[in-house]
């Protein structure tokens, strides 16, 4: 295994951001403000004008900016931009750590793993959980996956982006974590916009919707947790216990949203989908269960079957 690899961070040792959108201007800012020596590059170089007036030292190309540092922190739109941006830096990434905080898929971030190792790099996958304004704040949380060496070595480095949550080995267990939290916020912001247009149509402005309705969306939380410690725990059991919100009942309010929507003329898209969830579960006799037996309809078995299917009755 490369010595490098296995050597000590210094506290306050140079680290490099390959990507200047808002979130690695924030996290390069951070970065400095924690007493770290920047290095920088993005293919528009004037996007750095601002952080280089920090402190920040800018790279011309990519190769000078991976061989600044050891730790070279990525944040790009897609992992394609990773490889088009460092297919030419090969023979300097040996001795490297790459943390790849871009969004892709998890089968896409393993596959990047694999690709920096077999050019003598550590890897570590990384989700950023709040916009670029929030890092570095005591909001801020970053998952991390991949070698754990690799993250206990940079732990102290990175913590200042925002708190280290390490997940394990697996390079893609960071980015399913990070989907998985987006898969929430992105319906759920939808759902706000279809709920916003809704009260719309009665002279509502958004000026006056969006207040309750983030009201009502801050405590979702809490009324999931209401009764029981851990609601998950039921799910990993296959429990679906109807003593509160059944199928049926949900399924009924998913209808009437669907109906509501379609007499105002509004895009159905969303609630269709959600009812689908709800009459799949119906339609294999699950409607006395908890609203969480929809779960079954959205996993699939290996041959592309709801599970449902296969568990109802």
């Amino acid at each position: 295994m490369n010595e490098q690899l296995n050597a000590p961070t210094r506290q306050n040792g140079t680290v490099t951001v390959i990507g200047l959108g808002p979130m690695g201007q924030a996290m390069t800012r951070t970065l400095l403000t924690a007493g770290h020596p920047v290095t920088v590059w993005n293919r528009t170089a004037r996007r750095a004008d601002g952080i280089v007036a920090d402190g920040a030292t800018l790279a011309t190309t990519p190769g000078e900016a991976v061989e600044a540092s050891e730790l070279v922190i990525l944040s790009l739109t897609d992992y394609q931009a990773m490889y088009d941006i460092l297919g030419g830096t090969n023979a300097s990434l040996a001795g490297r750590t790459l943390v790849n905080l871009s969004s892709d898929t998890p089968d896409r971030t393993r596959e990047a793993a694999a690709w920096a190792a077999s050019h003598g790099a550590g890897f570590l996958t990384g989700g950023v959980m709040v916009p670029a304004p929030m890092v570095g704040t005591e909001a801020s949380h970053i998952y991390y996956s991949g070698r754990e060496e690799l993250m206990e070595r940079h732990r102290a480095t990175l913590a200042p982006l925002g708190t280290p949550r390490y997940l394990g080995v697996d390079p893609g267990l960071a980015q399913m974590m990070y989907q998985a939290q987006l898969a929430v916020f992105l319906t759920t912001l939808s759902g706000l916009m279809h709920a916003t247009a809704m009260l719309g149509t009665a002279g509502l402005k958004a000026a006056e919707a969006l207040p309750e309705l983030l009201s009502f969306a801050d405590s979702i939380g809490d009324i999931l947790r209401a009764g029981e410690a851990n609601p998950g725990a039921a799910l990993d059991a296959g429990e679906h216990p109807g003593d509160l919100s059944t199928v049926t009942m949900m399924g009924a309010t998913s209808d009437h949203i669907v109906e509501t929507s379609t007499a105002l003329g509004l895009d159905l898209a969303l609630p269709l989908a959600v009812q689908a969830h709800y009459r799949h579960a119906i339609e294999h006799g699950h409607g006395g269960d908890n609203w969480t037996r929809i779960i079954d309809s959205i996993r699939k078995d290996s041959n592309g079957r709801a599970r449902a299917e296969q568990s109802s009755g």
